[in-house]
């Protein structure tokens, strides 16, 4: 049971799309030394295979590969490969087993390419890795990339690498110059990229102009319109005609040229200008523009093609701004770029705004203060009582890196302060009620007294007569006493004096009585009675 024989050490499969070499190491003795290998399968990637069969391609093979591609048909499952050295009834133990799955180690085979040289540019067709093979490894082509690199063929020159299409051209090219080429495979979702294919070089033409052609191609948009401009070197008459084509179909390997499509209201134009706003359908993919110029002649001429990834392309437009103010606060309401109608520019850039506010005084040194936000509305608080606020609003995007130019400043005043207005009131009212309440003690104490004085010094009503006075003398008060004249006690000692007498006294009653007739004061009946009687015994005296 002993051997000689060493075992292959250093066990590796290599998968190029779906083929399958295995490949070894031996450090014994190779006289007369073949290899045979043997395999195991299970489609549980968990457990081992439970039956070993022998590898075909690799029995009793003399070097130390061999190809085994057909025998692995599935490419997802677990396979476990092991070899020996073998000399005629002499085997040596088995090898270490090498265990894979083909999808997980497989790489991308080179992709095949075909060049033409035509007016100053390359156009290259790439064919995928495994196109004329029956399996096939990578079942999804179209998610291929190209990738390629190109140099001039001279010893100091640089290399170039750029993202390629199935079928494109190659253009900043210098005339009458040999250039080298090489295009790669990759899959960029499963981070793989494969083998380059092989290296083939080719001459450039020289460039013809052509005034009739358009050039300067440019496209202006914004907030999801969008403009294409060109120039026109043409000085004879000539008329345009802008095409678009949908930039999935340049991912195919058929052949795109007869699917471009004229866009609606540029066909058979004069104008260097075009509005392609109504092709843009989706936002998620993106679009080929070109301008084709018809002489007169009917001779027509090509442009190059420019791209428009909408999302990208797009410029984003100043936002709207709107102010208010209440409950202390500074209130702003912006409108997104391109209307409250555009959906595309707020719901696909995910806008947030930068609002940049100051106080717009003399005084230039004033803080400009940032606040971003992610809603349409928000708030500024900490504000100054009458004050003029100016505030402008920047929409920008940090997934698309874009930013739109500042709106317009926009400025409101604060209302003023509502304490002092408030303090004032209070102190007025206040003034008023202490004024109230001493002015009313005041003004009752003085009306008293001028009521009293008024009473004393001027009654409203006058005294009677038979108390108002005697001789023409007036009471100046009912209250003030006057003193009681003297009656003279006379005697009659001669008839003629005493009728002398009696006249005087007589003419100065009757003097008495008259004024007070005059005066109009309390005459009554009583009176005039005892007036008479006063007459009579004044008569009686007499005689």
């Amino acid at each position: 049971g002993q051997t000689n024989l060493k075992s292959p050490e250093d066990i590796q499969v290599y998968v190029v799309n779906t083929n399958f070499t295995l490949r070894w190491n031996y450090t014994g003795n190779y006289t007369n030394v073949t290899f045979s290998a043997e395999y195991s399968w299970s489609e549980d990637t968990e457990t081992n295979g439970t039956e070993w069969k022998g590898l075909p391609g690799c029995q009793n093979v003399t070097c130390t590969e061999c190809d085994f591609s057909s025998a692995i048909t599935e490419y997802d499952d677990m396979y476990h490969v092991r070899i020996r050295a073998e000399r005629r009834e002499e085997v040596s133990p088995w090898s270490s087993t090498f265990e894979m799955i083909p999808y997980f180690i497989a790489q991308i085979g080179p992709p095949g390419i075909e060049l033409q040289s035509m007016n100053g540019v390359i156009k290259i067709k790439v064919s995928p890795p495994e196109e004329n093979q029956v399996r096939k490894m990578w079942i999804t082509p179209l998610s291929f990339k190209y990738k390629l690199v190109i140099w001039e063929n001279s010893s100091n020159s640089e290399f170039r690498s750029q993202n390629i299409f199935p079928t494109d051209t190659i253009d900043d090219l210098a005339p009458d110059t040999t250039y080298c080429l090489k295009v790669q495979a990759t899959l960029p979702f499963e981070q793989q990229e494969g083998l380059f294919s092989p290296i083939r070089c080719i001459k450039t033409t020289r460039k013809v102009k052509d005034l009739l052609c358009a050039t300067n191609l440019k496209i202006l948009a914004l907030n999801m319109e969008f403009h294409l401009h060109w120039t026109n070197q043409y000085k004879q008459h000539v008329s345009y005609n802008v095409q678009y084509l949908m930039g999935y179909l340049k991912k195919l390997h058929d052949d795109y040229s007869v699917k471009w499509l004229n866009v609606h209201g540029c066909e058979n134009i004069t104008d260097t200008q075009c509005n392609f706003s109504s092709i843009i359908t989706t936002v998620s993919g993106f679009y080929y523009l070109r301008v084709q110029a018809i002489s007169e002649y009917n001779r027509s001429c090509l442009s190059n093609e420019v791209k428009v990834d909408p999302l990208i392309t797009n410029e984003i437009g100043p936002p709207g701004v709107k102010l208010d103010i209440s409950n202390a606060l500074l209130h702003i309401q912006i409108s997104p770029p391109g209307g409250s109608e555009s959906e595309v520019m707020r719901d696909h850039y995910d806008l947030s705004y930068r609002v940049l506010y100051w106080k717009n005084s003399s005084n230039n040194e004033e803080e400009i203060k940032v606040k971003e936000i992610k809603q349409t509305i928000g708030s500024i608080s900490d504000l100054t009582p009458s004050t003029l606020y100016c505030v402008k609003v920047q929409a920008f995007s940090e997934d698309y890196n874009k930013s739109s130019h500042f709106s317009k400043a926009e400025c409101i005043k604060t209302p003023g302060d509502k304490i002092l207005p408030l303090i004032i009131l209070a102190t007025f009212v206040i003034a008023l009620i202490a004024v109230f309440l001493v002015a009313v003690p005041l003004v009752f104490a003085l009306y008293k007294a001028y009521s009293k004085i008024k009473y004393v010094f001027f009654p409203s009503c006058q005294p009677p007569l038979n108390i108002e006075g005697f001789g023409g003398q007036l009471l100046s008060s009912p209250y003030l006493l006057t003193a009681e004249e003297p009656i003279e006690n006379c005697s009659v000692i001669e008839t003629i004096i005493t009728e002398e007498v009696n006249q005087i006294v007589f003419k100065d009653y009757k003097h008495s009585k008259q004024s007070s007739r005059d005066s109009g004061n309390y005459s009554n009946d009583d009176n005039t009675s005892g007036s008479k009687v006063s007459e009579e015994m004044l008569e009686k005296e007499t005689v």
